[in-house]
């Protein structure tokens, strides 16, 4: 065998790895999924799963990247829809908030992830994720004088801290309306940072 050929196989029974994992995370949370249902489910050995990951968190860790690098992506790219900064925003706060109530998002990213990783660590990776493009699109209201002068780090903490507890409350709300009842009062919120 080649080593490219090698290395091909390698990456398959990476993403192997990961899809399976992240269905099964996502189905029944990470707590009720062994290594041993992760890699019959992904047809691999115990050692395949050992060279790719360091244990079973380390495996969580890379599909939480997964997870958060697609919301993030569709926050971005339904934000980038919109031509005037202000919808940007908005648009991205909704997109963020309709991409966290899908229940395999909630379980991965909401549910399992601080448990799992810790507090700390699950923010700091929320942070990297996407916190950058709430911060330049705050950045860019406040330049234009849509949002009054202020500092944006920590316009940027509370809003994103307040749209994660959103999140984490949706991942947990049985209301059919929750999400249409958090957009209003998230909405609201956004409105009263307008400047008059």
């Amino acid at each position: 065998m080649t080593d490219g050929a090698r290395a091909r196989r390698r990456e398959q029974t990476r993403r192997t790895l990961l899809r399976e994992s992240r269905r099964l995370f996502a189905s029944r949370g990470y707590g009720a999924v062994g290594l041993a249902e992760i890699v019959d489910a992904a047809a691999v050995t115990k050692g395949a799963l050992y060279h790719h990951f360091d244990s079973k968190t380390d495996l969580f860790r890379a599909i939480l990247e997964q997870v958060q690098q697609e919301v993030a992506q569709k926050v971005a790219a339904t934000a980038q829809a919109h031509d005037d900064p202000w919808e940007q925003l908005t648009a991205g706060c909704r997109a963020f908030l309709a991409a966290s109530s899908d229940p395999d998002v909630q379980q991965i990213m909401l549910i399992d992830a601080p448990a799992v990783l810790g507090w700390a660590e699950w923010r700091a990776m929320d942070e990297s994720a996407s916190a950058h493009h709430l911060a330049e699109a705050l950045s860019t209201l406040i330049a234009q004088g849509t949002i009054a002068p202020q500092p944006v780090e920590p316009l940027t903490h509370l809003l994103s801290g307040a749209m994660n507890e959103a999140a984490l409350w949706l991942a947990t709300a049985t209301d059919p309306n929750a999400l249409a009842a958090t957009w209003a009062a998230l909405s609201q919120m956004l409105e009263a940072l307008r400047h008059r």
